[in-house]
């Protein structure tokens, strides 16, 4: 007698939420490394990994991060959020960082070239964090980013770029 299940083929995750569906490359754990640098801090290295998770009754994207050092996996950084994609092109993203700087950001997306591009519109509990952007692409199954920082001494500049694989 054949097992039950067995001549069946595996179910299909459930359709994300019509809003996330734009985002639905997102979706899914990433790893892979990154490399820091900012005129006030030396350089480094660190491995990362990054959670968009959906739950197909809502319109929205839980976000999470935690990144350590490359070279002896000592914790670092970490921050989780919510990512709300609009029907118009554009997404609204919080994010709570463990240091205790919150983020508020608008930007836009692009399903098609799977992109999206986030500028801080505010920056809470920060003395010397002024501005933020976040610039995401996924291309050939690999997600990479760049975010820029500005501080009260410092213009808008690269401070943090990575290249993740999905696992």
């Amino acid at each position: 007698m054949e097992a039950a299940g067995a001549g069946t083929p595996p179910s299909q995750p459930p359709a994300p939420h019509p809003a996330v569906a734009p985002l639905a490359f997102l979706l899914g754990k990433w790893r892979g490394e990154g490399e820091g640098s900012f005129p006030t801090i030396s350089s480094f290295r660190y491995g990362e990994e990054l959670l968009f998770s959906h739950h197909p009754s809502k319109p929205v994207i839980s976000y999470t991060q935690k990144t350590w050092k490359a070279a002896s996996g000592e914790p670092m950084h970490a921050e989780s959020g919510y990512w709300r994609p609009r029907p118009d092109g554009s997404v609204e993203v919080v994010i709570a960082q463990s240091t205790g700087l919150a983020e508020v950001q608008k930007g836009s997306y692009d399903a098609e070239k799977k992109t999206v591009t986030l500028q801080s519109e505010l920056v809470c509990n920060a003395s010397k964090v002024k501005q933020i952007t976040r610039a995401f692409q996924v291309a050939d199954g690999e997600l990479s980013y760049i975010v820029q920082m500005a501080t009260i001494t410092t213009s808008l500049q690269p401070h943090l770029k990575a290249l993740l694989k999905k696992i």
